[in-house]
């Protein structure tokens, strides 16, 4: 009996010990927004998007594909693959560079002669790929968000 009860209380402290293991961190979706839109000269739109990491882990993010639309017109496709690695809670940025549509063009020309008064809405939605702290996999992102643009006071062409 002496032995049985020795054994059983063995077993559960090594299931104790086992129990207390490194903890794990919790992973959350990324925020994807646009932190500045400039105009190229060729007619190309330069995206500075800013990836927020909403875990409390590392990840290492490798792509982002998803769509940009601006007011309620035709959304233009997001992609890029890159290797970013963000630290827990904290945001970084990409460039990417997109073709607008022809409207997509005249919509910002009417919020850029508004001036400082001008805002232009816009929406992204789409995946980024990343792989967290503690995974060995890399796994897709959910993201969707929306927010609003506006000329930069004293920078040409440049929105934020």
């Amino acid at each position: 009996m002496k032995r049985l009860l020795r054994g059983s209380f063995l077993l559960l402290l090594t299931a104790g010990l086992v129990a207390c293991g490194p903890p794990k961190k919790s992973v959350f979706p990324p925020t994807v927004s646009i932190q500045q839109l400039k105009l190229l000269p060729d007619g190309e739109w330069q995206l500075t998007v800013r990836i927020q990491n909403n875990s409390y882990g590392e990840m290492d993010f490798k792509s982002l594909d998803g769509q940009l639309q601006v007011a309620e017109l035709v959304p233009v496709r997001l992609h890029a693959a890159f290797e970013l690695d963000v630290p827990a809670l904290v945001g970084d940025v990409i460039t990417i560079e997109v073709l607008p549509t022809a409207q997509m063009v005249k919509t910002l020309q009417a919020v850029n002669a508004k001036g400082s008064a001008g805002s232009l809405a816009y929406r992204v939605t789409g995946s980024a790929n990343a792989k967290p702290e503690q995974e060995k996999q890399t796994r897709d992102f959910d993201f969707s968000g929306n927010d609003f643009l506006s000329p930069a006071p004293g920078i040409p062409n440049t929105f934020r």
